[in-house]
């Protein structure tokens, strides 16, 4: 504070705005260089940037801040009494040679932006946890931060949220902030589009600045993701809200050339975003460390065991050190997961957000469920998407790649549309995601590549052009609309050779509140199928009365034949009725497959005109992702013209 003497008054501390919730006598003060939100307590003259606790006597003792992942004991709790001294105000602050300092004029501005995004609803603790479906496993669970300014967050990164449009911390964030903060290893259970992505970042930026390792020798954050796509996104989160901190990151994935990722991890990177395959390549070549890891991160971990990446999970963590916090993010909770949760994580808080033992749509999607031939999906998808504003983002999916790319070549003559799916280039694939992101391109055309991952807030309209193997991957599909607050809408065409999934998909639907249509009820009555999608066949009941198998043949991702079946459906602006009956209408043929399931009341339309459909090998929801993390496709298949 001496150096506070000689600035400028309007550059010193400041009370902020009165807090009823925060418990006496601690006030809230505002750092007039840096714009930092602190705590002090007249009494104890104890300053610190963590967020008292009225259930805990303040106290010099009391450990403020993070606490140290390294220095808590693995086998013991998380409040365990340490002599560690209070965190000065300027362990947090930013060396005055590399940060611009804010004028009052500005600082007084976020102020007064910041107050009005704290100020929420005053609820209790236990009233929120009720209000939000948040449940908590395990023992001492810190209140969640019901508000932005609860949180304590350095200025620079409350301002880029604030900046990103967000009002209130979403429920996964207001409960596992506290608990990151705290040290604890976390296992979070939610729903796609929860936010879930800052909820591990923002805490992993806070312990990073304050260890400041050389990031020259290795990531103090590693964040693990299933697929490039999902990776690539959280890399540009962690770009848009690691900027004003000075946080460097760098992503590695596979089907894209190594050397400009080795160039930014030799230049230094803070958090490293990876795929499991394209990570343990780079560690075989000794060209990145671990040693240095604190915070790892495993994200979408359903997905990574569902996709066989367990081998190579358990590989990377060896490499890392023991003492380390870990935080563990999965839609699903199925046996699998609880095992490898058990392996990695020490002590860990469970934090569910909603019923985590049964499948669940998010309430603010309207799901429409039509019971059509496959001959009419292209007149009735013509009418939806006519229906539609002027530029309105809309993702179609599709079961194979062939239809995904027909299915794109045919809309391109009335739309600006395109495909994307794993037989794509990493350029194409990238080049199709900024324009659908702009706005350039609105339709985009995808294979279950894009059911997670895929995260662009202004999502529409999601159409299931073709159901997918389960309903565990419609649910996720149509996650890419209704995201972080919003609304939006999902058609999904539904035929008889999908009938041995109408049991489930009702209870989706009713479960979230939406209107079955008839025939949908009268095909789940007849049908007696169970629609369990193979990869929950095991009869344990760890995800609502469907447990996750060991053998996952429908996400085999070394499947040569992936993707060779041909797709279907009719030209976009011809039915069957205008077509000559040959494959100039673009009505590809589908060859049987030896590992066809398909059942129902007799065949479709479709299939006793042109054959049965494919089984679950042109149905698998990966597209080949792993098979070709380690050598790029050949020639890929042609972007629609768009």
């Amino acid at each position: 504070m001496a150096s506070s003497a000689s600035a400028p008054a309007s550059k010193g501390p400041r009370y902020a705005p009165p807090d009823p919730t925060l418990p006496k006598p601690w006030r809230a003060l505002i750092d007039g260089n840096t714009g930092y939100l602190y705590f002090w307590n007249p009494e104890t003259k104890v300053t610190q940037y963590e967020r008292p606790v009225a259930a805990v006597p303040s106290s010099p003792s009391q450990p403020p801040g993070y606490s140290r992942p390294e220095e808590r004991a693995r086998s013991s709790g998380p409040s365990e009494s340490r002599s560690e001294a209070a965190v000065s105000r300027s362990q947090y602050a930013p060396s005055s040679d590399n940060r611009t300092r804010n004028d009052h004029s500005e600082s007084a501005q976020f102020t007064n932006q910041f107050s009005q995004a704290g100020n929420g609803s005053q609820m209790s603790t236990e009233a929120y946890r009720a209000k939000h479906e948040i449940t908590i496993v395990g023992n001492e669970a810190p209140a969640p931060f019901m508000t932005f300014q609860s949180t304590g967050f350095p200025s620079e990164i409350l301002r880029e949220v604030l900046q990103a449009g967000f009002s209130a911390p979403t429920p996964i964030q207001a409960q596992s902030w506290p608990i990151a903060l705290k040290g604890r290893d976390i296992v979070a259970v939610a729903k796609t589009g929860s936010g879930k992505t800052l909820g591990y970042l923002i805490p992993g930026f806070i312990l990073l600045k304050r260890l400041q390792h050389n990031s020259r020798e290795g990531p103090t954050v590693l964040v693990l993701s299933p697929t490039r796509e999902l990776a690539t996104q959280i890399q540009d989160e962690a770009i848009k809200f690691g900027r004003s901190s000075r946080i460097s990151s760098t992503c590695l994935y596979g089907g894209a050339p190594k050397g400009p990722q080795l160039r930014e991890l030799d230049r230094g990177a803070d958090v490293v975003v990876a795929t499991p395959g394209r990570l343990n390549d780079i560690l075989e070549m000794n060209r990145v460390s671990l040693r240095q890891v604190s915070y790892l991160v495993l994200d979408e971990a359903d997905r990574m065991l569902d996709m066989g990446f367990e081998p190579q999970i358990r590989k990377i963590v060896k490499q890392i050190p023991s003492k380390r916090q870990t935080l563990m993010y999965t839609a699903t909770w199925p046996k699998e997961v609880r095992k490898i949760a058990s392996d990695l994580l020490v002590n860990p808080i469970q934090v569910n957000i909603g019923n985590t033992d049964q499948l669940v749509a998010n309430k603010s999607i309207t799901q429409h469920v039509e019971v059509i031939s496959h001959s009419e999906k292209s007149r009735r998808l013509d009418q939806i998407l006519r229906s539609q504003e002027p530029g309105s983002k809309v993702i179609i999916f599709c079961s194979t790649k062939r239809m995904c790319d027909q299915l794109a070549r045919n809309l391109s003559r009335q739309y600006v549309a395109s495909a994307i799916h794993g037989d794509k280039s990493q350029a194409e694939r990238d080049s199709v995601l900024s324009d659908f992101r702009s706005g350039r391109c609105p339709v985009l055309v995808a294979t279950d590549v894009a059911a997670r991952g895929l995260d662009i807030k202004d999502i529409r309209v999601v159409v299931n052009y073709d159901f997918p193997t389960g309903v565990e991957d419609y649910v996720h599909r149509i996650g890419r609309t209704g995201r972080a607050g919003a609304t939006g809408s999902a058609y999904t065409f539904f035929g008889d050779q999908d009938s041995k999934y109408a049991s489930d998909l009702v209870k989706i639907l009713e479960g979230a509140d939406q209107s079955v249509p008839q025939q949908l009820k009268e095909m789940a009555l007849r049908g007696g199928y169970g629609g369990r999608s193979r990869r929950w066949a095991s009869s344990d009941n760890s995800y609502g009365g469907q447990g996750y198998g060991a053998k996952r043949s429908t996400d085999s991702f070394n499947n040569s034949n992936f993707g060779n079946q041909a797709g279907g459906g009719s030209s976009f602006h011809s039915s069957y009725d205008n077509s000559s009956h040959n494959n100039q209408s673009g009505d590809a043929s589908f060859p049987p497959s030896s590992g066809n399931n398909q059942s129902g009341d007799g065949l479709s339309f479709h299939e006793r005109f042109y054959g049965p459909l494919g089984g679950d090998q042109s149905r698998t929801s990966n597209d080949g992702f792993r098979a070709r993390s380690r050598s790029p496709p050949g020639k890929a298949v042609g972007v629609s013209n768009w």
